[in-house]
């Protein structure tokens, strides 16, 4: 068990602080989802009810959405784009140090990944997981906000005499664009201010920071 917990230590804090917030959102928008239901003389549900709504899944969906777009993002811009002096880029050619060719085949190391020693299409895909698996993660959200989205924005629109939409049509609605890019913006937001800070500014032992020592001018994190 200690092993285990050194070994994954990062992973099992972060999904465990994942699960403890979501959980607490489900909570508060439990109170929320009730409270908004007495106002409106409507019947009240249980937490287990509140856990298969609409209200749920669009809040959870529309923030998942944002958080794989950015990261997913940012994955392909550092292949292609870099910032001087930020440990969040690629080092500049005058920087780099005699860097590993990531060529995979033959060169391959025999403890490297199954496709990389495969070859072919194997590694193709291999290569570009990463940013493979975060599209189909915000591919997957936002199929979940829109979904539960247009069953929340029918119902609003019903107690108010209007039509319900079909997920196509909220596509459409400037609810679901409001809901999505009020999200999108701030990523970028945080995320922007971590490659310019990472600059300038420094935490002693964490990877995502320069070693306290290194100069500004330098780029990537060694």
């Amino acid at each position: 068990m200690r092993r285990f917990w050194s070994n994954n230590a990062l992973s099992i804090v972060v999904f465990g602080l994942f699960l403890l917030f979501w959980g607490g959102q489900s909570f508060a928008g439990f109170k929320n989802y009730n409270e908004d239901q007495v106002g409106h003389q409507q019947r009240t549900v249980t937490y287990t009810q509140y856990l298969h709504t609409s209200h749920f899944w669009e809040a959870t969906g529309e923030n998942w959405e944002s958080e794989f777009l950015q990261m997913g993002f940012f994955v392909v811009l550092t292949v292609y784009l870099k910032q001087r002096g930020s440990s969040e880029s690629n080092p500049y050619p005058d920087e780099e140090q005699g860097g590993e060719a990531e060529s995979g085949g033959s060169q391959a190391s025999p403890a490297a990944p199954v496709p990389v020693n495969r070859g072919g299409l194997a590694l193709v895909l291999y290569r570009n997981s990463l940013s493979i698996a975060l599209l189909v993660l915000f591919l997957l959200s936002f199929a979940i906000h829109v979904i539960s989205g247009a069953m929340e924005y029918s119902q609003e629109q019903i107690e108010h005499g209007g039509q319900a939409v079909t997920p196509l049509q909220f596509l459409e609605t400037s609810q679901l664009w409001f809901q999505s890019l009020q999200n999108w913006q701030s990523e970028f937001l945080a995320i922007g201010a971590m490659v310019v800070l990472t600059i300038y500014l420094r935490q002693v032992g964490s990877s995502q920071s320069k070693p306290v020592e290194a100069p500004n001018s330098q780029t990537g994190e060694e």
